[in-house]
């Protein structure tokens, strides 16, 4: 079980300590995309083929994000955490066709669903934390994210079955995809900063 991020109402939380919660849960969120990505592979993924039709670009391909260490060092660390905020909150609406839309898809087990519905709950507060890191570390940047909006996300009413597969697939690859990055900025700046 992970830490709240703020325990009461007031997040007088040292910024050390701060990081280390935020590290925890998006490594915590980053684990959980990865049960479910595993888990939906094994359900619906018959073969090659499938994957080979399900891999689009990812919604979130078109933020200019880091490929490694050394280009997240060019970055100044305020503009990193405002692209973090960017990622984590561009989870919000996949999430919510996620869980509204795997209770149509036949036969969806629970352990993808609850895993869904536990990666939303954490996503608050991971954005609640990284919002006070900001808070704390660069008051003057608060407010400078990026809002995306995955505009890929296809409407899942009367599709067929394996389109909707397809899609939910590549969202899961995609979350995984920016849960591992948001992992690796986060420590990187916890290191950074701390």
């Amino acid at each position: 079980q992970t830490l709240p991020v703020c325990s009461g109402g007031d997040c007088q939380t040292p910024l050390p300590e701060l990081f280390d919660r935020v590290v925890m849960l998006s490594h915590y969120i980053h684990t959980l995309y990865t049960d479910m990505f595993i888990e939906f592979d094994k359900q619906y993924v018959q073969d090659r083929e499938f994957i080979a039709k399900a891999i689009n670009d990812c919604p979130t391909s078109s933020l200019a994000t880091p490929e490694d260490k050394e280009q997240a060092q060019k970055v100044p660390p305020e503009v990193l955490l405002n692209l973090i905020l960017s990622l984590v909150h561009s989870w919000n609406d996949p999430l919510f066709q996620l869980i509204t839309g795997l209770g149509g898809i036949h036969e969806a087990p629970d352990a993808i669903i609850s895993r869904a519905k536990e990666i939303e709950e954490q996503n608050k507060r991971l954005l609640e934390g990284i919002e006070k890191i900001i808070g704390q570390a660069y008051p003057e940047a608060k407010g400078n994210e990026i809002y995306l909006v995955w505009s890929q996300l296809p409407s899942l009413q009367g599709v067929d079955e394996e389109s909707k597969d397809l899609a939910f697939y590549n969202n899961i690859r995609c979350l995984r995809r920016d849960s591992h990055k948001v992992d690796n900025y986060l420590k990187f700046l916890r290191c950074q900063i701390v």
